[in-house]
């Protein structure tokens, strides 16, 4: 998918809302665990109620790994559902992969040709010959891991450099040697809200992913306010706050449909 192509989906829709399909089946309603494959109705029931809302589609690789052959089956059949129902909704398979040339090329191969997925997360710790792999492809993106929300972030992304400069903000830099607004997007995590400037200041033109949103405790408000450019080139990430907000109820995917419709109602003043 293309910048134009998303940014379109972005003004028709007037939401900026990826929804991450972080399922577990410790979590979804329980009548499901009763059918061949829980995972792929849980989604599909998920995705058809809140497709009208969003523009993306974040599955959390993570969570079919988990579950062997029968989750990666489940993942195939999410992103095959996808890419023939909503083609025009962004996908992204949030692998968080990183690795040398070799082993990055067939990373790329199988989310981004085999599964067909439109991007990928990518962790950028060793450096160019881990990510220029996933630039390799036409109409493909890199989601480089930029400034993240969790504990542990400040062990690394925050330190100060000699030059003054925050590795974060290095990495920023560096990265813009390796792609462009046109194929390479970053993670900032929304409770890292008050970092957003400085993000934009390095990479004004770029998408910027935030996750965090909702049951992280990220505002929204925050975001739109520091991260949103002339451009509309924000995806923001819900996953609980909107898949698991019905509980056990039989009605759950109508709930995360209206959880979805008041995060695209806030986003659409921003607009």
């Amino acid at each position: 998918m293309t910048r134009e192509e998303l940014q379109n989906q972005i003004i028709a829709k007037k939401s900026l809302l990826c929804v991450g399909l972080d399922t577990d089946l410790t979590k979804i309603p329980s009548h499901l665990l009763k059918v061949e494959d829980p995972i792929f109705e849980f989604n599909k029931a998920i995705i058809d109620a809140t497709a009208p809302y969003t523009v993306a589609y974040k599955p959390n690789i993570a969570f079919y790994e988990a579950y062997g052959v029968a989750g990666w089956n489940s993942l195939v059949k999410t992103i095959n559902y996808l890419n023939s129902e909503y083609p025009k909704i962004f996908t992204i398979a949030d692998a968080k992969r990183g690795d040398i040339g070799n082993t990055s090329k067939r990373y790329a191969k199988a989310f981004l040709d085999w599964q067909d997925f439109d991007s990928v997360t990518v962790a950028p710790y060793m450096g160019s010959d881990s990510v220029l792999p996933f630039l390799s492809l036409e109409k493909k993106w890199v989601i480089l891991l930029a400034l993240t929300s969790n504990d542990g972030s400040s062990d690394f992304q925050t330190q100060v450099l000699e030059n003054g400069n925050m590795l974060f903000e290095e990495v920023l830099r560096k990265s813009k040697d390796w792609g462009n607004p046109d194929n390479m997007m970053y993670v900032v995590g929304a409770t890292r809200a008050d970092y957003l400037k400085k993000v934009r200041q390095i990479v004004p033109d770029s998408f910027l992913l935030i996750p965090g949103v909702g049951a992280q405790g990220g505002s929204l408000q925050e975001v739109m306010e520091n991260g949103l450019s002339k451009q509309p080139n924000l995806l923001i990430n819900s996953s609980r706050g909107i898949i698991y907000a019905g509980g056990d109820s039989q009605n759950f995917a109508e709930i995360a449909g209206e959880k979805a419709q008041e995060l695209q109602k806030e986003m659409a003043i921003y607009l």
